[in-house]
């Protein structure tokens, strides 16, 4: 384990794609859906052997900060690192390079998520420690994921040629989000993978890119460092942060970053969990595909239903269904066509606008 080497947990997210069971007091990553460990439990717990603990750094918002240091009771106050209210990736990697600059002038950093399921631990702690000579020589390191069909809520990264004698590629370019016709090209391609969100790179380096390409925020990034410790730094961060405008580490950054290197995480077994259909996915299914994530049930006559009740003692029986998701909470219940849970989101912008508070 390196000195240098710090982890970086994105986790001040709401998932509020995975609404009515995801909501503000139990965020996404505070979920279990494969064994009673949470999302956020078992990121940290994959960091194991690769990190020093104490070079664990944890980034979301306040309200979140005792729920997840319950879920893994090593981390300190110290390790997680506040933002006043989201405002975007960018925003969130920058706060914590400049956190992380105070420890270690070389501090080289991984940034990674903290709502991801990562099946093959062996290929991730070797990507890992592949990524880090190469962020070392001041490259820009991610960590791409093969497609397995024309997903249009990922983002993707064209791989060129390979760089050196090394396992990482020269990236061509970087393409948010897709319409269906294009990700479709894209997968018949065959140089094209999911962007994971995961990154490697030199705290100072990604500060660099912040300067050339988002020089606002570079800015505002200075003028919290330059007050850090100092007696009025809450009111001060506070209100420098406010003023940042929100935008994501992808569209403000890696579109148009230079020398970044890839890494094909094929076989990673991965999932960002990034909707009710991703379940299917990874989740056991009956002989008919169905997935049945409540104790008492009967299920009929029903192909490719998911169905998730919160309360152990509610009986759920389903007759006749095909293509459905079914999740009953105690505050809600949604039932949506597979296929379209991406659409949750709106129902959730819609609750917001109509401030019915007590559904998020």
């Amino acid at each position: 384990m390196k000195d240098n080497y710090f982890a970086v947990i994105m986790a001040g997210g709401g998932g509020t794609r995975l609404w009515p069971l995801s909501k503000k007091s139990r965020p996404k990553q505070l979920l279990s859906f494969v064994n009673d460990r949470s999302l956020f439990a078992q990121a940290v717990e994959r960091l194991n052997g690769q990190f020093k603990q104490e070079n664990i750094f944890i980034v979301t918002i306040a309200e979140q900060v005792p729920a997840l240091i319950e879920q893994a009771p090593f981390l300190t106050q110290k390790q997680f690192i506040i933002e006043p209210q989201p405002k975007g990736t960018a925003s969130v990697i920058g706060l914590a390079a400049i956190n992380l600059i105070r420890n270690d002038p070389d501090a080289i950093m991984a940034v990674l998520t903290a709502d991801h399921i990562i099946d093959n631990l062996p290929l991730f702690h070797s990507l890992l420690e592949t990524a880090y000579p190469l962020a070392e020589q001041n490259h820009m390191v991610t960590l791409g994921i093969k497609p397995t069909f024309a997903a249009t809520g990922y983002g993707y990264i064209k791989a060129g040629k390979k760089y050196g004698s090394s396992e990482a590629f020269l990236t061509e370019k970087f393409v948010e989000k897709p319409n269906e016709k294009l990700a479709s090209k894209y997968i018949q391609n065959g140089n094209y993978y999911w962007n994971s969100g995961m990154f490697v790179w030199r705290a100072d380096r990604i500060l660099k890119e912040f300067n050339l390409q988002m020089p606002d925020l570079h800015e505002k990034l200075n003028q919290i460092a330059t007050c850090i410790e100092k007696p009025d730094f809450e009111n001060r961060f506070t209100n420098i942060w406010t003023s940042i405008k929100p935008q994501t580490i992808d569209y403000g950054i890696m579109e148009n970053a230079k020398d970044v290197l890839l890494l094909k995480a094929e076989n990673l077994e991965w999932n960002d969990v990034g909707s009710w259909d991703s379940l299917f996915d990874f989740l056991s299914t009956d002989r008919c595909g169905n997935v049945i994530k409540n104790k008492q049930s009967i299920v009929l006559d029903s192909k490719d239903v998911l169905m998730f009740n919160e309360n152990d003692e509610k009986f759920i029986a389903v007759i006749g269904l095909k293509d459905l998701v079914i999740i009953d909470t105690e505050h809600a219940l949604l039932v949506c066509r597979k296929g379209e849970t991406q659409r949750v989101k709106e129902i959730v912008e819609e609750l917001k606008n109509k401030k019915e508070d007590k559904y998020l």
